[in-house]
């Protein structure tokens, strides 16, 4: 596990009270010694001679305390934006040690990189297991109603048939949005757009909603492809939902996206970003679409929320700082 070197530190009340002390004391003695050199070679030279000791022992405070406190703060900072960037990249040892409370932070940061790294690469492994462990009775279930389909079948037997190929469809679906739900936990999409740059596509995509963008010339913090699949997501729920009018605002790093459709029940709305947790499992629906779009939004800083609304539905996106 990754960390900081071990070395002695002082703790950060030494470092804050010596600099209390430090500053306190070099005023003192300065007094000390002009008081006893002025008389000798005059207050004068004795108060420029004080000055310039007392501006070399600040600087060299100045130097210990950006040592002690400035630099290993910024490399921790430097190496928790990297982590913000690339859950997955590596972060090495501290080279600057700083204070204990310093050390015990940052081996702490450290350490949690690591357990979240270890766990992101065991979920993506388990998917990949899963999906590539399953490929192969799919395959058999599939062929096997195919080859049934071409028999002399009654109704009874030819339904069950269908419902074996149905079945196997179903499966094929759910293990491809689980590939796309973990791919999309890996950050991909780093970059800045405008919603007006993809709003060209969402209506080619979409001709049965009428798009209504506000906003569309504000920055956000994400690439225009990400961007595009988290709202044709939206989009395709709306339409799904018996939408004919959507409306996309965006302010201060705020995208707000509302429809006219049926809603999202009181019961569902703490359930909508569950995986595989859906209301169209019967005509095909995987229950993945908004878990991919909040592990993609995650990834990236950003949240994704359901707002209570009495008509339509109508999700709220953050992004933070742009």
């Amino acid at each position: 596990m990754p960390g900081i070197v071990r070395k002695w530190r002082p703790s950060l009340g030494q470092v804050i009270g010596g600099a209390l002390l430090g500053t306190l004391g070099m005023s003192f003695v300065g007094l000390v010694v002009l008081r006893i050199v002025g008389p000798v070679i005059g207050y004068r030279w004795g108060v420029a001679l004080v000055g310039a000791a007392i501006l070399l022992a600040t600087l060299m405070l100045l130097w210990l305390l950006m040592r002690l406190l400035l630099r290993p703060i910024k490399d921790l900072a430097d190496r928790a934006g990297t982590l913000r960037r690339d859950p997955m990249a590596r972060a090495g040892p501290l080279p600057h040690y700083g204070t204990r409370e310093l050390g015990d932070l940052g081996d702490s940061v450290l350490a949690m990189a690591s357990r979240l790294q270890a766990r992101e690469a065991t979920i993506r492994s388990f998917t990949d297991h899963v999906t590539h462990e399953m490929k192969t009775p799919l395959s058999t279930l599939r062929a096997a109603a195919e080859l049934l389909e071409d028999q002399g079948l009654d109704d009874t037997t030819r339904k069950l048939v269908a419902t074996m190929a149905g079945a196997a469809t179903q499966m094929e679906r759910q293990l491809q949005a689980l590939r796309q739900a973990a791919a999309a936990r890996e950050p991909g999409h780093h970059g800045m757009c405008h919603l007006a740059d993809v709003l060209p596509d969402l209506v080619a995509a979409h001709p049965g909603l009428r798009i209504v963008a506000t906003g569309e010339t504000q920055a956000l913090p994400l690439d225009a492809k990400g961007l595009g699949i988290v709202l044709q997501q939206l989009l395709s729920n709306a339409k799904e939902a018996g939408a004919s009018d959507v409306r996309l605002e965006v302010s201060q790093g705020i995208l707000r996206v509302t429809d006219n459709g049926r809603g999202i029940s009181d019961g569902n709305r703490a359930h909508v970003f569950d995986p595989f947790f859906t209301t169209r499992r019967e005509t095909g629906g995987t229950g993945m679409g908004l878990t991919i779009a909040a592990n993609l939004l995650a990834a990236h800083g950003a949240e994704i929320r359901v707002l209570p609304e009495k008509t339509g539905a109508a999700f709220e996106i953050g992004f933070g700082p742009v």
